[in-house]
């Protein structure tokens, strides 16, 4: 089941989709958060990668470099499988960001659409959600 079906599947709707592509850098990761959050429509960011080309610790580094700089004010939830998936997760353990790690895609579907609807909420109510995770 693609990622956008199994959002759909459990109450979401996903407002983009973007693949990053087997040679993707820290930094092409980081540009493409910056522009999936530019969508105002965006609530919430489900990042599933099965890296088999991709590493998942060049993606797991480039979703650290964009929760550090670039002020995300929606969640992020990340669901890694492939080559290299200890390391990134370590990465995300340690990064102190606020990076929702999941191993399984139909929980980490459930989490980004929860958390979705806990920022639309907020939204609508003209109060703004900060998500910090305990450390």
């Amino acid at each position: 089941m693609s990622t956008m079906d199994i959002i759909k599947l459990h109450g979401g709707s996903p407002a983009n989709f973007l693949d990053v592509g087997g040679g993707a850098t820290a930094e092409q990761v980081m540009n493409s958060f910056k522009l999936i959050t530019s969508d105002p429509n965006v609530q919430a960011v489900l990042v599933n990668i099965f890296g088999g080309i991709m590493r998942c610790d060049v993606i797991a580094k480039g979703i650290i470099m964009a929760a550090e700089t670039l002020d995300l004010k929606v969640p992020i939830v990340c669901r890694l499988q492939g080559t290299n998936v200890e390391d990134a997760k370590i990465l995300i353990a340690t990064s102190r960001m606020k990076i929702l790690a999941c191993d399984d895609l139909d929980e980490a579907a459930k989490m980004a659409v929860k958390l979705a609807a806990i920022v639309r909420l907020a939204k609508e109510g003209g109060l703004d959600v900060k998500f910090e995770l305990p450390i």
